[in-house]
């Protein structure tokens, strides 16, 4: 028997994740970002990790082209800027106008509220179904600031009580 979609979608939802915004930048210096909850470490020799990219996302094509990105994990008061760049459809320019973000050493943006980010070079692309598994090869870490994650679970933002 096959497990049923949506079914299955209400059962993902029950596992709660952390957000990540991720970002890279083309080859005219154009800035592209991403919401994203799918986002794991995989490896600590080599330091790798990954990010799942629905392949009919504009983003997916342009982070597969420029070999570099950059994770800046959400804290609590960051669900605006998720919101935003999980819009299907909006601007490709200045998609990251007014959230302030500085560029990391490989280039790519790095959210200036993120509680922690990373920046990788593609090791690997993965055929998943509809998605493409990223892995990177973790170049850059950083721990900026320390406040709570923000979650999403069963469609809803959250986060951790201290």
């Amino acid at each position: 028997m096959l497990a049923d979609r949506d079914l299955y979608r209400k059962v993902a939802g029950r596992f709660a994740t952390g957000i990540v915004i991720v970002t890279t930048v083309d080859s005219s210096g154009t800035d592209h970002a991403m919401t994203v909850n799918s986002f794991a470490s995989v490896s600590l020799d080599p330091l790798l990790a990954l990010f799942c990219a629905e392949k009919i996302a504009r983003f997916h094509d342009t982070v597969v082209e420029a070999g570099v990105w950059g994770v800046s994990v959400l804290g609590e008061d960051d669900e605006e800027v998720s919101r935003y760049l999980a819009k299907r459809g909006r601007s490709l320019e200045g998609q990251l106008t007014g959230f302030p973000h500085h560029r990391g050493a490989l280039g790519v943006a790095l959210l200036d509220s993120a509680i922690a980010t990373l920046e990788c070079r593609t090791v690997a692309v993965h055929d998943a179904g509809d998605h493409s598994i990223v892995v990177g090869g973790v170049e850059t870490v950083a721990t900026p600031r320390d406040a709570a994650p923000l979650i999403y679970h069963r469609g809803h933002y959250s986060f951790l009580a201290q």
